[in-house]
């Protein structure tokens, strides 16, 4: 290898290393800067398409509209090219949720061009916004949000199994008051009955539909008291787990920035990359 060579690997190395921490870092000052100027381009392309969708803001600034919308879908496009250049595992990157979040924030603009409509979902771009928790970061909001996200995730599975009895529960339910009402009461449908069922249980009680003989009424209370039990069930569940996440480690992963990891661990539990010690900075 030259030395020419060396020097523009090096060289190309610290621009990548040095364009990670700032895409993907609030704690310097360039960071910062970057992740807010994101934030205000992310507001104003929403700003921008919601305008769109507005007849006569359309009739009047349309062609500024277009121009506007495109501006914002390919500068989000570059930022999408240059996050995958500077992190170390691209395909991992963009297998995390921000990376799909920022690969569908410019699909719909794209899409748009051969299919009519498809570009006002472009206010998926929206959830982009979700990266003011990055931000926030020096106002101690972060750690927080990342003890949130990881107790839910470790909840997943429970909750899966509570939603999957709730679920079974309600359409014996649902199954039960069509037999006991009928249609005469408006029960007209088993699914009428599951839908009935879910709105009661929820403690919504829209009172379009409602029973009317003792026998439903009786059922119909049985699943009333039950519906605090929906509520208490999995509030404890998720409890539990941000207890334990409170004693995680927030160290994000430089190659696909997954945070939320154990306190021991050496890997990135989403991509495998290796993490820094706990004590370095990212």
């Amino acid at each position: 290898m030259s030395a020419d060579t060396g020097t523009h690997t090096h060289t190309g190395n610290a621009l990548r290393t040095r364009l990670r921490v700032i895409i993907f870092e609030a704690e310097t000052t360039a960071g910062r800067a970057f992740d807010v100027a994101l934030l205000w381009a992310i507001g104003m392309s929403i700003l921008i398409v919601m305008l769109d969708s507005m007849e006569e803001a359309r009739q009047t600034y349309g062609d500024w509209l277009a121009a506007g919308e495109w501006t914002f879908t390919i500068l989000f496009s570059l930022e999408y090219a240059i996050r995958l250049w500077v992190v170390r595992s691209p395909f991992a990157y963009a297998r995390s949720f921000y990376g799909i979040v920022d690969l569908l924030s410019i699909t719909p603009a794209y899409l748009g061009l051969f299919f009519g409509g498809a570009h006002s979902l472009i206010v998926i771009r929206s959830l982009r916004l979700l990266r003011i928790f990055r931000v926030l970061k020096l106002a101690q909001f972060m750690g927080e949000a990342h003890v949130l996200v990881t107790a839910l995730r470790r909840s997943r599975r429970k909750i899966l199994v509570f939603l999957g009895s709730i679920t079974v529960l309600v359409f014996i339910m649902g199954a039960v008051m069509y037999l006991v009402e009928g249609p005469k009461h408006g029960f007209t449908s088993i699914p009428r009955g599951v839908y009935w069922a879910i709105v009661t249980l929820t403690t919504v009680g829209y009172g379009d539909i409602h029973p009317h003989t003792p026998l439903g009424q009786a059922l119909a209370a049985m699943v009333m008291i039950l519906g605090y039990a929906v509520i208490a069930v999995p509030t404890g569940i998720v409890s539990v787990e941000l207890n334990e996440a409170m004693h995680g480690d927030h160290r994000a992963c430089p190659a696909c920035g997954e945070q939320g990891h154990e306190l021991d661990s050496r890997f990135c539990r989403h991509c495998g990359a290796h993490l820094a010690e706990p004590d370095k900075k990212y």
